[in-house]
């Protein structure tokens, strides 16, 4: 395995990259409930990107996955099933709490649990505990989550300068109590995606074996782990998406037709487009999509699912180069996106108007996660160096 710290940060900030920017295209789908466009980027980010780009890449993708350890292969997809719902929830905590104090619930516990519990679970706690180098990707681990409060006081700061009318429309059925409790189960049950990776080891050694034996490079080596992770969060939206489709009726839309009953969900480009289940909706007189907007809702929804997949695409490429503490790349994902996620809302002029006191959190935020990830590739540096100077004093001790 080629240990690069540096290039491995840089493929996380690829990574980060990817998931920042893979919701865009969803702006431009047209009358589709959130289950209907929801279940064609999934199928597309969780089912199809995997698997095609994995078997392109790795050779012998199915005989992998048979030869690897029932044990992994299942709990890389249990896991795989529970960051589903952490994902699920994320919006429910969204809508209880709003986007600028719910996300940051999410993403610092998403953040601390998925960085901390694979070590924790394979026994190696204690080792980072002892080592400089582990000292130094904790104290990365700590900026990045002081970054995060940041951004959500930064997108706390901007919601306060917003009127009562402007606050109502940001968040209408704020409950604080409710949301709390559902950002910390999202927060905790979307870190399960690491557990996933974690748990599918073997089957990403077993891809290292296959790859150098073709004489190919190991860097794709986890590409075969993500098909059974993904699959486990395809399960779970699948089945939610299903329940809302029959619930909501709104499966018709694959055919251009209107729901009957859509609620919040729909995405409506035009005030003056009718919506069905608002007073005085003529379902019958609603008019079809027309096969030109039908065509590009499913384009940009799966373009929204393959930028989606590359995410965890340069999240698996970037692990490989981070040497024994792989388990830090989590942290470096969950930077990247935050970075990403700032400078894209700061392109898209979201904190235009916004007071010199919000857009400096703004900053600071900016500033400390992108030193988190200096400091969490320079603990790994570190770690290398240990390795080395330790290989070299038991060589010359052997002499």
């Amino acid at each position: 395995m080629g240990f690069n710290p540096v290039l491995g940060v840089f493929y996380h900030w690829l990574g980060g990259l990817a998931s920042a920017s893979c919701y865009l295209p969803f702006r431009g789908i047209k009358r589709w409930s959130w289950e209907t466009y929801w279940l064609v980027q999934g199928t597309f980010s969780w089912i199809l990107a995997p698997s095609l780009i994995a078997s392109l890449l790795v050779p012998n993708v199915s005989a992998i996955l048979q030869a690897a350890p029932a044990s992994s292969v299942f709990y890389a997809y249990f896991w795989g099933c529970m960051w589903g719902v952490g994902g699920l929830t994320c919006g429910l905590s969204i809508r209880y709490l709003g986007f600028a104090l719910g996300y940051p619930i999410v993403l610092g516990l998403c953040t601390v649990f998925g960085t901390l519990m694979p070590p924790v679970f394979s026994g190696t706690m204690g080792e980072i505990l002892r080592e400089n180098s582990g000292h130094v990707i904790l104290l990365g681990l700590g900026v990045c989550v002081v970054g995060i409060l940041f951004s959500g006081f930064a997108g706390r700061s901007k919601e306060n300068e917003l009127t009562e009318s402007e606050k109502q429309e940001t968040v209408r059925e704020f409950h604080y109590g409710r949301g709390l409790a559902v950002a910390i189960l999202s927060g905790i049950m979307s870190a399960c995606f690491a557990y996933g990776l974690a748990a599918g080891k073997p089957i990403g050694e077993i891809a290292r074996r296959e790859l150098l034996a073709h004489g190919a490079s190991d860097i794709w080596q986890n590409l075969p782990v993500l098909i059974v992770v993904m699959l486990g969060g395809f399960t779970t939206n699948f089945l939610w998406c299903i329940i809302l489709l029959v619930r909501n009726r709104s499966a018709r839309q694959y055919l251009g037709q209107p729901a009957r009953e859509l609620g919040q969900n729909i995405l409506v480009t035009k005030a003056s487009t009718p919506i069905a289940g608002e007073p005085g909706f003529d379902f019958h007189a609603a008019p079809r999509l027309a096969g030109s907007v039908m065509l590009l809702n499913y384009a940009f929804a799966a373009l929204a699912g393959i930028i989606w997949y590359f995410q965890f695409f340069f999240y698996s490429m970037g692990q490989t180069k981070m040497g024994k503490y792989d388990f830090s790349s989590w942290t470096l994902h969950m930077a990247s996106i935050m970075i990403f996620a700032t400078i894209i809302g700061i392109f898209l002029k979201e904190w235009r108007g916004t007071s010199a006191r919000t857009r400096g959190l703004v900053a600071g935020g900016l500033l400390f996660l992108v030193l988190s990830t200096v400091v969490v590739g320079y603990g790994n540096y570190m770690k290398g160096r240990e390795d080395s100077s330790q290989s070299a004093s038991s060589a010359a001790q052997n002499r």
